[in-house]
């Protein structure tokens, strides 16, 4: 049997059934490349038992699925497990090898932003920020930005693994600027750190934001259209 386990936002979110399944399983993986952990992971380890990191290139092998042929394997996956799309390949690849599989869902980013007090159904697309240092400029998220602005929702842009408040903020400045959206610099955003865990929300223009000292994982909030709550939820978090 494979199982696919999310881990929820803090060290103490396993469910109950996670645990159960875990005490039985011959091999625990953890995958720990999509997210910036925000705990240590030392503290999972002790709930866990032993534990096996897995970069990108062993997940997307595949390999951690055939081992469960003969045994029972379990993937920890930070957050809710099937957000990220490598996540299906392995149901799909266990379907195909006559596989069982069995997935134990848990919270995730989505479920956390609602604690700025925005509407969950008012977000349009998810956009992911790259790092340009280790990828190369693109610009492409911005144009997730964009078409949101044209339906008035809200839009999530995740930050990627490793990139601190002031590069991202140096970042998106830049790709706003050339995409032609500087007038959005004069207007307040989200930054959303640690969510879940020892959150914290905070609502500015850039500038302002750039004096911050947040801690990894990060994402930025571009509000929308806005209902008054909306609104005055927000000012909760003004610098």
């Amino acid at each position: 049997m494979f199982y696919l386990i999310g881990l929820g936002l803090n060290v103490d979110s396993m469910t109950r059934e996670s645990e159960k399944i875990l005490k039985k399983c011959s091999k625990i993986y953890l995958e720990n490349y999509t997210i910036d952990f925000p705990y240590d992971l030392e503290k999972l380890k002790e709930i866990t038992g032993k534990v096996v990191e897995l970069g990108r290139d062993k997940v997307e092998s595949e390999e951690v699925v055939l081992e469960a042929k003969n045994k029972d394997v379990a993937l920890l996956v930070y957050g809710s497990p099937l957000i990220a799309t490598t996540h299906i390949s392995l149901i799909l690849r266990a379907e195909k090898e006559k596989i069982p599989v069995k997935v134990i869902h848990n919270a995730s980013i989505f479920d956390s932003i609602s604690e700025t007090g925005l509407q969950s159904y008012k977000f349009g697309k998810i956009a992911s920020m790259p790092s340009w240092k280790d990828k190369g400029k693109t610009l492409s998220f911005v144009d997730l930005i964009k078409g949101n602005m044209q339906i008035d929702a809200h839009s999530l842009i995740l930050v990627d693994m490793g990139l601190y408040l002031p590069q991202a903020l140096d970042e998106l400045e830049e790709a706003l600027k050339e995409k032609k959206l500087a007038h959005l610099l004069n207007k307040k955003l989200l930054v959303c750190s640690q969510l879940g865990y020892k959150g914290r929300i905070v609502y500015g223009k850039i500038d302002e934001l750039r004096k911050l000292n947040l801690k990894l994982p990060i994402c930025f909030i571009i509000p929308g259209k806005m209902h008054f709550l909306e609104e005055e939820a927000l000012r909760r978090f003004e610098v």
